[in-house]
């Protein structure tokens, strides 16, 4: 049985386009035994291509990858480099099958030789020191892979301390910040406790840098199993592109098959989401809930789509409140917590379990009663509608007050921002700060007229006595 695959998280980027210079690895091993080029490498590669993507190519090929058969190549498209077809293709058609052998996961790490030390890391760190020392060594079984992966992509983690500026006061500058210490952090426990005592394994310098550009990789690169525990980097699968026009996912499947003359093994196999014609770009979806936040901080790329442009609400029950076990115990009881984080679309109606979580949250005063022992099993349905006006008035002023503090933290306005993506000429980096800011700024606008116009209807809400006054009144009294 086939098991689904997410699908990678970056397109592949030309290892000529990086901004940022890395220390390159001494190479301390003997030059490894030259790979065959053979008939398989029939398509000829075009020339404008780099030279190591073309040198990975022959690799795929020698390696049984690569086959007559095979429908795609690497070839010159908008985003840099992808994989074109080399003839039409039909939808739902096998386009590339990579073998487990080849296959850059924790079982890789396991059998290598830093596969003790590595016993009881996060696999994520794991994968990111297997990578350090494969990049490093010159007899790597995956120097030719090792060889196109990008110095660096244009995801927030890379951007400079000016670059991060533009983004002041989004969302997205907070999680990378985070992201950025969490890495910092684990960086610093993991080369006190393996990498500096493991010298004889780790006989090059490994800073920072290189940890955070191995994490990068990890996240822009890396597929991952429903229900299998590996994240797994799989050159040649890692080339395909993100494209809005494919909406649906689970095209990439393990599967059972041969591979080579007289073996057979699991294979990393990806089907064809689009009907596609010779040359055209073979494309994939990496993920229809990703927000552009997302995007930008796992892949350094944004949808031109404003559906993609999200806030979020995040409620906290605050533990000073006279009714804090009540209400976590309750939240807990409808899959919520202490702290909830509701993600608010652009364009798109608010999550279900906002308005009760709110009314939840701001509960007191004479509606604390809903908290008692004897009504708490049916409280959230009650949330589910106005409890009090006075309740529904404090939600409505939590949630605009909110909004307004988190756009005075902004140091450009909608229109400003609007007016430099109609000029043009950004840098890429730029011009996702920019498409960045401007979507949470809309998204938290949209936000607050929700709320605005809730406000101006309170007087037409109705609340709980009232409905329990109607429920209570002799039939024909309603």
């Amino acid at each position: 049985m086939a098991s689904v695959f997410s699908v990678p998280f970056s397109p592949f980027l030309c290892p000529l386009k990086t901004t940022k210079s890395r220390t390159k690895f001494q190479t301390l091993h003997s030059s490894q035994k030259p790979f065959l080029i053979n008939s398989l490498q029939l398509t000829e590669l075009d020339p404008k291509i780099p030279q190591p993507v073309q040198t990975f190519w022959k690799w795929l090929c020698d390696e049984g990858v690569v086959t007559a058969k095979t429908p795609v190549k690497p070839g010159v498209v908008p985003e840099g480099l992808g994989l074109v077809a080399t003839r039409d293709i039909s939808e739902g058609e096998t386009v590339l099958e990579v073998p487990r052998r080849l296959w850059i996961n924790t079982d890789a790490v396991a059998q290598s030789d830093i596969g003790n030390v590595c016993t009881g890391l996060e696999p994520w760190i794991c994968l990111a020191l297997f990578l350090l020392r494969e990049k490093w060594r010159d007899d790597s079984k995956w120097k030719y892979y090792m060889g196109v992966l990008p110095e660096c992509t244009d995801s927030t983690i890379y951007w400079s301390e000016e670059e991060l500026s533009e983004i002041q006061g989004t969302q997205l500058l907070s999680t990378t910040m985070s992201m950025k210490e969490s890495v910092q952090n684990e960086f610093q426990k993991v080369e006190e406790e393996v990498i500096l005592p493991n010298k004889q394994l780790f006989p090059f310098p490994i800073t920072l840098d290189d940890f955070l550009w191995a994490f990068g990789i990890l996240r822009s690169r890396s597929f991952s199993c429903i229900g299998y525990q590996n994240l797994m980097l799989v050159p040649f699968a890692d080339l395909a592109n993100h494209s809005a026009k494919v909406t649906t996912e689970g095209h990439a499947n393990e599967v059972g098959g041969p591979a080579g003359l007289f073996s057979w093994d699991l294979l990393f196999s990806f089907r064809n989401p689009l009907k596609l014609k010779a040359s055209d770009q073979f494309l994939v979806q990496y993920g229809l809930n990703k927000s552009n936040a997302d995007m930008a901080l796992g892949y350094g790329f944004i949808e031109p789509n404003s559906a993609r442009d999200t806030f979020t609400l995040t409620l906290e029950i605050s533990e000073s409140d006279d009714f804090y076990g009540d209400k976590l115990n309750i939240a807990e009881s409808n899959g919520l917590g202490k702290t909830a984080d509701f993600d608010i679309k652009f364009g798109q109606s608010l999550p279900p379990a906002l308005l009760p979580h709110l009314r939840l949250v701001t509960l007191g005063g004479t509606d604390a009663f809903l908290l008692e022992s004897i009504s708490r099993n049916a409280v959230w349905g009650h949330l589910e509608l106005p409890v009090s006006r006075a309740n529904e008035e404090r939600i409505c002023k939590v949630v605009r007050d909110a909004c307004k503090s988190a756009l005075s933290g902004y140091h450009t306005t909608i229109e400003e921002d609007e007016k430099l993506m109609e000029e043009g000429n950004l840098s890429s980096r730029l011009q996702i700060a920019v498409e960045i800011r401007a979507g949470e700024k809309e998204v938290l606008q949209q936000i607050d007229d929700i709320f605005r116009e809730r406000e101006l209807k309170l007087d037409e809400l109705e609340y709980y006595q009232e409905r329990r006054r109607k429920d209570l009144a002799p039939v024909g009294e309603q």
